[in-house]
C-alpha cells in the first residue's frame, strides 16, 4: 500500500517535468531564430569591434596589425576627437531639454478642447515620419543665407538682414538644435499618452479645492507624467549623441569643426580619409562609454524628480 503511494505520487511529477522539458524545447525553438539574428548582426559585431579597436585595420590590407592601446593614445592627443567632443556635449545639453520642453508643451495643448484637435495631432506628428535625408536637404534650403525661406522671404518682410546661419561659425550649431526640434512627434504622442491616462478624478478634487489651471498642471500633470519624460530623456540623450544626417548633408562638420557631430567624425575616420576601421572601432567604444556614464547619471537624478504611483516604487529602479 505504501509503495504504491509512494509510485503513484511520482508518476505526475514525472508526466510534469517531461512536459516542462518539452514546452523548454520548444521556447528554444522558437527564439532560435532571434538568438541566430542576434549572434550574427549584434553581439558578434560588438566582440568583433571591441578587438579590431585594439588593431590598425585597413580594408585594402588584411589581416589587422595588433597596436593595442594606440588608437585610444592617437584620441587623446587628436585635436579633432576634443572638438567633435566638445560640440556633441554642447548640442546634447541644449537640444534634449529644449525638445522634451516642446514636445510635453505641444502635448499639453492637444489634450485641450479645441477645434480640430485631430487635425492637429496629425499635423504635428507628420515631421516625425519623413525621412532624415530629405529633412536635412529642406531645412538647408530654409537656412540658406541668399535666398533661403527664411532670409529670402521673413527677414525681406521686415528690411532685416538675417544671419548667415549654416555658414556661420556662431549660427551653425543653433540651426542644427533647430533643426532637431522640429521632430518631435514620436515623444509628443508618447506625453500625450500618458497625459490622457491621469485619472480625471484627480482633477475633480484639485477643481473643488480650488486650483486653477496651471495649479493642477504643475501639481498633478507634471508629476505623474515624470516617468514618461525620464523614459525620453534616455532616449533623447543617446539619440542625441548620434546625431549624423544633419551634420553630414547640410553642414560637412564646419565652418571650423563648430558641427563637427561626433558620429560625423567617426565615419569620415573609418570611410573618408584614412579608412582605419580600427580608430573608427575605438571611437565607438568610447562614444558608448560617454553615453553609458549620461544614462547612469540620468537613473541616479531621477530619484529625485520621477514619481510613480505606487509608493513602493523607487525611480532608481526604473
Amino acid at each position: 500500500m505504501v509503495a504504491t503511494a509512494k509510485s503513484a505520487a511520482r508518476a505526475p511529477r514525472h508526466g510534469i517535468g517531461r512536459l516542462a522539458r518539452r514546452e523548454e524545447l520548444w521556447f528554444y525553438l522558437l527564439v532560435s531564430p532571434w538568438i541566430v539574428g542576434f549572434v550574427l548582426f549584434l553581439g558578434g559585431p560588438i566582440l568583433a569591434s571591441a578587438y579590431l579597436s585594439l588593431t590598425h585595420n585597413d580594408p585594402i590590407h588584411w589581416p589587422p596589425v595588433w597596436v593595442g592601446l594606440a588608437n585610444y593614445d592617437h584620441m587623446i592627443h587628436s585635436f579633432v576627437f576634443w572638438e567633435s567632443v566638445k560640440v556633441t556635449l554642447y548640442y546634447v545639453a541644449v537640444s534634449v531639454p529644449c525638445s522634451i520642453a516642446m514636445a510635453t508643451i505641444i502635448a499639453l495643448l492637444l489634450n485641450e478642447r479645441i477645434p480640430f484637435v485631430s487635425a492637429w495631432r496629425t499635423i504635428y506628428y507628420l515631421p516625425a515620419v519623413v525621412s532624415g535625408v530629405a529633412v536635412a536637404l529642406l531645412w538647408q534650403w530654409v537656412f540658406q543665407p541668399q535666398f533661403g525661406f527664411l532670409n529670402g522671404t521673413i527677414w525681406d518682410l521686415f528690411h532685416v538682414q538675417g544671419p548667415d546661419w549654416l555658414l556661420s561659425p556662431y549660427w551653425a550649431m543653433p540651426s542644427l538644435i533647430i533643426i532637431s526640434l522640429w521632430q518631435f512627434g514620436g515623444p509628443m504622442l508618447i506625453y500625450l499618452a500618458a497625459i490622457q491616462n491621469i485619472p480625471t478624478t484627480l482633477y475633480e478634487a484639485s477643481e473643488i479645492d480650488g486650483a486653477g489651471k496651471l495649479r493642477r498642471m504643475w501639481s498633478i500633470t507634471l508629476p505623474l507624467i515624470t516617468p514618461v519624460i525620464f523614459f525620453n530623456l534616455i532616449l533623447n540623450i543617446i539619440g542625441s549623441f548620434q546625431v549624423f544626417t544633419n551634420a553630414y548633408i547640410i553642414t560637412q562638420g564646419g565652418p571650423d569643426y563648430t558641427t563637427y557631430m561626433y558620429v560625423l567624425n567617426m565615419y569620415n575616420q573609418a570611410f573618408q580619409y584614412i579608412g582605419d576601421m580600427g580608430y573608427a572601432d575605438a571611437l565607438a567604444w568610447v562614444l558608448f562609454l560617454i553615453m553609458l556614464v549620461f544614462t547612469l547619471i540620468a537613473f541616479k537624478s531621477a530619484q529625485f524628480w520621477v514619481h510613480y504611483e505606487s509608493p513602493g516604487d523607487q525611480a532608481g529602479n526604473a
